[in-house]
């Protein structure tokens, strides 16, 4: 396809950045339907810069088009994540363990798909196979959800005719990584969950409820607590300004987010302070080891050069290397350096990155444990505090009324 091939060739030549910048301005979605070489029913989407220039496509890859127009945006469906591509990935490797040919694999994925985006997506990738589109070149089309290392891997599959062999490593690596992902999102989100849910339940008191019981104090004409009058204080000020600061926290919070996603300087100073939290930064370390030594693992399994530092690439051993850098753990470089010396590094950074996600698996448990009892006493300070200055005035309550 025109536009793959477009697309391929920039890739030595442009950051990954730049060429997803150049895929989103020079092509669109376009929605079509057909009958293949075959006389099946085919549909999928495609990319390209008009409807003339998709049709003319498609009649290149041997379809006969019925309509092809521009893929209308499904705001109601659910986008595809890291998650459905590391499913597609091991799904992908079992059916070409059984013998399915990799185009046939592709067609069935694709019309068994829940998800309109991925099916489409699947749509498109099995009909520029079908026309003889290498696998890897069609898949350089969709950076969003095929990164470079993933692209290359496949290319490297293909190459070497080892396409199952390298579909299981990627299925494993992409799975070891959501995992990864996931328990550590668990034990951040909840303690995370909770905090939000008493900050909430707490300003709802301070809104409606305190002035209820303030009513009711002013009633009997008695002097409050020193404790109570600063809650009423408070709940007044914030029933004047609570909607100037959800509407500052709105601001600040979209702000940020907007800015993280857009300026690398950010994200890089955002993560430099996560890596420095206690506890929580030893795990996203430990974590960030796993996934290098994993990925490292299965490039080198793939026979993919490494090329990513000027040491390496000047002859340095990667141990060295890694050693000079101050960033790597001392056993990490040890057995590197072991797993160079025996030639079987890749296996040597597979046991690693096992040994990393059991350590990160532990912190995780750890951190759920050390958590609890930090919860129980947020959420005592802020809602046994309320129900305690409530309740100081009834104390006092049988003096004002005799």
């Amino acid at each position: 396809m025109a536009a793959g091939s477009s697309g391929s060739v920039a890739v030595k030549k442009n950051s990954p950045s730049s060429e997803r910048g150049q895929i989103k301005q020079l092509y669109a979605p376009y929605k079509w339907k057909g009958k293949n070489k075959k006389g099946r029913i085919v549909h999928g989407q495609i990319q390209a810069k008009s409807v003339e220039l998709a049709t003319i496509e498609l009649k290149k890859q041997g379809v006969t088009v019925i309509y092809c127009k521009p893929a209308p945006k499904d705001l109601l469906s659910p986008s595809v994540n890291a998650m459905d591509i590391a499913m597609l990935s091991r799904q992908i490797c079992t059916m070409l363990g059984a013998g399915v040919p990799i185009i046939q694999t592709l067609e069935l994925l694709a019309g068994s798909a829940n998800k309109n985006q991925m099916r489409n997506l699947l749509g498109t990738i099995s009909a520029e196979v079908a026309s003889g589109i290498p696998l890897s070149k069609s898949l350089r089309r969709f950076p969003k959800y095929f990164d470079a290392l993933y692209c290359d891997l496949v290319a490297a599959g293909e190459q070497s005719g080892a396409l199952e062999k390298i579909y299981d490593r990627i299925a494993t690596m992409k799975e070891k990584a959501e995992l990864l992902k996931s328990k550590i999102k668990k034990a951040l989100i909840y303690p995370s969950a909770i905090v939000v849910v008493a900050i909430v339940v707490t300003a709802i008191l301070l809104i409606f409820v305190v002035p209820q019981f303030e009513d009711l104090f002013h009633s009997f004409g008695a002097e409050l607590p020193a404790f109570t009058q600063w809650v009423v204080n408070m709940s007044k000020w914030l029933q004047k300004w609570w909607f100037v600061i959800a509407f500052i926290l709105i601001a600040v919070i979209g702000t940020f987010l907007y800015f993280y996603r857009r300026k690398p300087a950010l994200h890089d100073a955002v993560d430099k302070f996560m890596l420095h939290i206690p506890v929580i930064g030893e795990i996203l370390s430990k974590a960030s080891i796993a996934r290098m030594a994993s990925t490292l693992s299965t490039t080198f399994a793939a026979g993919i050069p490494l090329d990513v530092r000027n040491e390496v690439i000047g002859g340095m051993q990667m141990n060295v290397a890694m050693r000079t850098t101050m960033v790597f753990p001392d056993m990490l470089v040890q057995m590197v350096m072991i797993g160079e010396q025996a030639g079987s590094l890749d296996d040597m950074l597979n046991k690693l990155a096992n040994i990393y996600q059991a350590q990160v698996d532990d912190a995780v448990d750890g951190l759920s444990s050390l958590l609890e009892p930090m919860i129980m006493v947020i959420l005592g300070v802020l809602i046994g505090g309320l129900v305690i200055a409530m309740y100081l005035p009834i104390f006092t309550m049988g003096s004002v009324i005799k």
